[in-house]
């Protein structure tokens, strides 16, 4: 009992970076007042639900039923995940479909899991409704070849980050790869953007120089690889967007993705550059996610 108090203290007494912005400080003190009015209700914890409670945690990745029966456990509190709520399959001698949607459940900030979900449920039924429009046109014309794959990945998912990484295969002879990501603080209940991250735009000249580095620098280790990055090259690349697609790993580094084609032959695929922490901690909010 005496350890469980002096843990809860340790954690009610962690010190807020004075340099987050002000949504976060919000989301942080809202928070911590939910948790004390959940402290004054009483919480009497036993070596057997302690012991329980581990089990659950070793056990939650390797079961979805068990994960499932975790978030029911009131010591635990809910886990938030990403389930598969939606499919649409199309399996046609040369049309072809496989679109899965993706959920965000338990956020204790149901308006930010609201928009999420409403958002991957908006673009994947454009994706098949474009598709199915696009067969038609085909088979119309007299027919040809057509695919689509569209699902989702977890590229982080700690106590603190999930990044929830969506990807859209197109076939049309040849195929073409894009990835959009969704960083989530779950801690705090907000969803983390690229520009949230940094005092100012300073980071976009930033990490595009670095991104240029290592793609020249893994063009002289490896022939295999090619990035259109010198003059000359069809559409060489000057720099990311303000926006670029990004990741936080689960080793809190920022990583920068560029979609199939986006700066490199199509052999190359989807592309990942992890920043180096160094290279823009001066310009980093603070060191919350990144470190």
């Amino acid at each position: 009992m005496e350890k469980m108090k002096e843990l809860k203290k340790n954690y009610e007494d962690v010190q807020i970076p004075e340099e987050l912005d002000f949504v976060v400080r919000k989301a942080i003190n809202t928070h911590k007042s939910k948790l004390k009015k959940r402290s004054k209700k009483g919480l009497k914890w036993t070596s057997g639900v302690a012991a329980a409670v581990i089990v659950l945690f070793a056990a939650v990745n390797m079961n979805s039923s068990i994960a499932y029966a975790m978030s029911e456990v009131p010591v635990v509190g809910k886990l938030v995940k990403v389930l598969l709520i939606k499919e649409y399959k199309i399996n046609e001698d040369t049309y072809n479909a496989e679109v899965k949607v993706p959920a965000v459940e338990g956020l204790e900030n149901q308006e930010l899991q609201n928009k999420l979900n409403e958002k991957y449920l908006a673009e994947n039924e454009k994706l098949y409704a474009e598709f199915s429009k696009e067969i038609e046109e085909l088979k119309a014309a007299g027919g040809g070849h057509l695919g689509v794959n569209s699902g989702y990945v977890i590229k982080t998912d700690t106590d603190k980050i999930l990044s929830i990484g969506r990807y859209v295969v197109n076939t049309v002879g040849s195929s073409s790869t894009t990835f959009k990501y969704d960083t989530v603080d779950k801690q705090n209940q907000i969803l983390i953007t690229l520009p949230s991250l940094f005092k100012d735009d300073s980071y976009v000249e930033i990490i595009s120089q670095k991104v240029k580095e290592q793609m020249r620098q893994q063009m002289k280790d490896d022939e295999q690889k090619f990035y259109w990055v010198e003059e000359g090259d069809i559409s060489p690349f000057e720099k990311i967007k303000a926006d670029q697609s990004f990741y936080i790993s689960s080793n809190n580094k920022l990583v920068i993705s560029f979609d199939k084609y986006e700066v490199a032959p199509g052999y190359m695929g989807v592309i990942e550059f992890e920043i180096p922490t160094e290279t823009i901690s001066n310009v980093l909010v603070s060191s919350e996610y990144i470190k």
